[in-house]
């Protein structure tokens, strides 16, 4: 660190359309892919920091995932008398930055030097969102496609969903849900909350298709969760949604810990998942509303 130079770490809080990104990890080398991290940093030099600005992201999101609220902590280090960015300044200036329609970052906060945004993580929640009775990609709303998983179904059975998803909460080894590539060295994970519950249709769904179309809501709640954990615990509860599995399967899959199994290798769409909010036990935190 230069003479005199202070450097500053920030908590920030963005937000992003995952339809155009190779998920949110930054992709390096020469590669056509991109990922969100990539643009912020871009947007991030523009600060003129003495060092360079790389973003500590929270949770790392696939390709075509959303985020209604991920995190991420930087240091920025300003020249030789110059005091740090005040934490709106340091928000209005990246946004100015950025260089693509899909990213906003939604806020900053001044943290301790030894706060991590993935480690100091206290919750994060995944919203799930699906839609019931789309026969052909036609008959949803422009406005909604790669933003949920539309099914053909006309219903679902959410009463068998919801009892499905009390055999997945609590403290288990999620083995079962976890796809390949998982950095993690346990599979044990606590599930605080599984919910199923229906949505209001978006203003964008016209009034006469309101009558054929429902919208549903899977929320779910841990400290971290496993590679794919949500999306492949999505796909079962829809199992048991359209009849395919029963509650009682579904306990025997997480007791299986068998990620091979005969159902346990669906995996939902990636376009109908939101990360929706990640909390610091009350430091610095931000949580958006959720989507109707």
């Amino acid at each position: 660190m230069g003479s005199g130079a202070v450097r500053a770490r920030y908590l920030v809080y963005f937000q992003y359309l995952g339809t155009d990104f190779n998920g949110v990890a930054a992709v390096r080398g020469a590669q056509r892919a991109v990922g969100v991290q990539n643009y912020l940093e871009e947007a991030a030099a523009k600060l003129k920091s003495v060092v360079p600005v790389k973003f500590v992201i929270s949770s790392r999101t696939d390709a075509g995932v959303h985020a209604l609220s991920n995190a991420a902590h930087l240091d920025v280090q300003r020249h030789s008398g110059q005091p740090p960015f005040p934490p709106e300044v340091l928000t209005e200036a990246l946004n100015s930055h950025l260089r693509h329609p899909d990213i906003r970052v939604l806020q900053a906060f001044r943290v301790p030097s030894d706060f991590h945004a993935r480690y100091s993580a206290t919750s994060r929640t995944y919203l799930y969102r699906l839609a019931t009775g789309c026969t052909r990609p036609d008959q949803l709303s422009v406005f909604e496609r790669d933003r949920c998983w539309a099914l053909r179904a006309d219903r679902l059975e959410v009463a068998a969903m919801q009892e499905a998803a009390q055999h997945l909460l609590g403290t288990h080894d999620f083995s079962a849900f976890q796809s390949a590539g998982s950095p993690s060295t346990s599979s044990v994970r606590t599930l605080r909350r599984a919910s199923v519950s229906s949505a209001a249709a978006g203003p964008w769904v016209l009034p006469q298709e309101c009558r054929r179309l429902r919208f549903w809501s899977l929320e779910f709640e841990s400290q971290s969760f496993l590679y794919r954990q949500v999306r492949r615990m999505t796909a079962i509860l829809v199992a048991v949604g359209l009849g395919a599995l029963t509650p009682t399967q579904v306990k025997m899959i997480l007791e299986s810990r068998d990620p091979l199994g005969r159902h346990q290798t669906r995996v939902a769409p990636a376009h109908g998942l939101f990360l929706k909010s990640v909390l610091y036990g009350g430091l610095g935190d931000f949580e958006p509303p959720t989507p109707t």
